[in-house]
């Protein structure tokens, strides 16, 4: 690694989990990934609740937080960011968070610290990193990132972003709300619709979707109905990444992992057991969000990716001051 092309490091803290990604641009400008990793912390456990973060949760964050952070000392990381969001934005103890980051972010550059982004900037870094590998005659493409506590629904093109909305629903803060029994009973299921649409409305109220001509799906909940539907074994990120799967067995996959128990979802070769309380949560919003794309845009296709907030984060790392 040369002076010209240093190492950066991005951290992603959602309501789930908290990911890394270690990365440094090819001569062309690309990034070439060094190091990434994703471990379920359930930062946002009980906040929609109660407003508050645990110290249990705070405890698990710091310990993972911890590891990248060396990390990212012994890969050389000169610039880092890391950025909080959906749960962060509603703790009102979100103080004793900084503080920690803070610390230990301190050990990579001097001065750093975690910040909470808004609802649209969370939106524009995911479309950033989840479109830089498409053939822009897809466009405009339809980005959602469906994360714990929040929903972002983005349209752009190769010339960047038209328009964004950030939707206060996610995979945990639904299935804290309304999908408590194991499997959910019909009228969880019905409930846990009815809030997930009013909490959508916003956001395809705000968001010319039917502009689209692509569905670009990121974050855990997408990757992982990718892997279902594909049949796979065990999560393998390649062959997740830019894989596309029908409406139809997009569907398919979802409803059953709704009516499924957890023992059975966590029996699934792909399923992170991090994700097994919340995958039906986060199926469900799924179904909604595919039903609006057909109707709205005439949308047949899922495209997945594994590129997201991460690589938007690390590629604005390595522009120009």
């Amino acid at each position: 690694m040369t002076e010209r092309f240093p190492a950066v490091g991005a951290v992603d803290c959602g309501t789930n989990s908290i990911r890394l990604l270690v990365a440094c641009p090819d001569e062309s400008g690309h990034l070439v990934d060094l190091y990434r990793e994703m471990r379920v912390v359930r930062l946002g456990e009980g906040v929609d609740a109660t407003g508050r973060f645990t110290d249990a949760a705070i405890e698990r964050t710091r310990r993972a937080l911890a590891d990248y952070v060396d990390l990212m000392v012994s890969l050389g990381v000169r610039r880092v960011r890391m950025v909080a969001t959906s749960a962060t934005r509603d703790a009102a103890n979100r103080d004793e968070f900084f503080a920690m980051t803070a610390t230990l972010l301190g050990r990579v550059v001097q001065g750093a610290v975690a910040e909470v982004i808004t609802g649209d900037e969370e939106a524009r870094l995911s479309f950033r990193g989840a479109v830089g590998e498409l053939d822009p005659a897809a466009g405009p493409f339809v980005v959602t990132d469906l994360g714990g506590g929040s929903t972002e629904v983005v349209l752009g093109d190769a010339d960047g972003v038209r328009a964004a909305q950030s939707a206060d629903i996610g995979c945990v803060r639904l299935t804290e709300r309304t999908l408590h029994s194991d499997p959910p009973t019909r009228e969880e299921i019905s409930a846990a619709t009815e809030f997930a649409q009013s909490r959508l409305a916003s956001a395809f109220a705000a968001v010319p979707v039917a502009q689209a001509r692509t569905w670009v799906g990121v974050a855990g909940t997408m990757t992982t109905l990718s892997a279902i539907g594909m049949g796979l074994a065990e999560y393998d990120s390649d062959a997740i990444h830019l894989s596309r799967i029908s409406l139809s067995d997009l569907v398919e996959v979802c409803e059953r992992l709704i009516a499924m128990t957890r023992a059975d979802r966590a029996a699934l070769g792909p399923m992170h057991p991090g994700r097994v309380d919340v995958i039906g949560g986060g199926s469900l919003v799924t179904l909604l969000l595919a039903a609006e794309f057909a109707e709205r845009a005439g949308i047949t296709e899922l495209v997945v990716s594994e590129h997201d907030i991460l690589d938007g984060i690390a590629l604005g790392l390595l522009d120009p001051v």
